[in-house]
């Protein structure tokens, strides 16, 4: 639904390089793509999809470390630096003490879908 939204226009996400090659590599492992029934061509597609209908962010400087994973990092800089309302993850105890200091509220993509049928 998340994903449908951008594409349709109905979302814009806050997209970065490191962001963007991070997708591109997640989306493109073997598991990611046996589960998403995609082939490799049509998940490089919706990156490529994600980063045209986003708003690219320049990253000026770094904020870590913040984070416990050291990976996750780029995604809190994205938002930060974007300045994200709120950020949308699956990992959302990761990021939620750093987030919540740096005034981006961390919120499921169960709980977005919900928020954006309420509107």
């Amino acid at each position: 639904m998340l994903v449908e939204a951008v594409v349709a226009g109905n979302l814009r996400p806050l997209v970065s390089v490191p962001l963007a090659l991070e997708y591109e590599s997640v989306l493109t492992r073997p598991g990611h793509l046996a589960v998403s029934g995609f082939s490799y061509e049509q998940a490089v597609d919706l990156v490529k999809a994600f980063c045209r209908m986003g708003e690219l962010v320049y990253l000026p400087f770094l904020l870590r470390p913040q984070l416990e994973d050291p990976d996750d990092e780029f995604v809190l800089e994205t938002a930060f630096h974007g300045k994200a309302d709120v950020l949308v993850t699956f990992n959302s105890r990761d990021f939620l003490t750093a987030a919540r200091e740096f005034g981006i509220e961390t919120i499921s993509p169960r709980d977005a879908v919900r928020r954006m049928g309420e509107r």
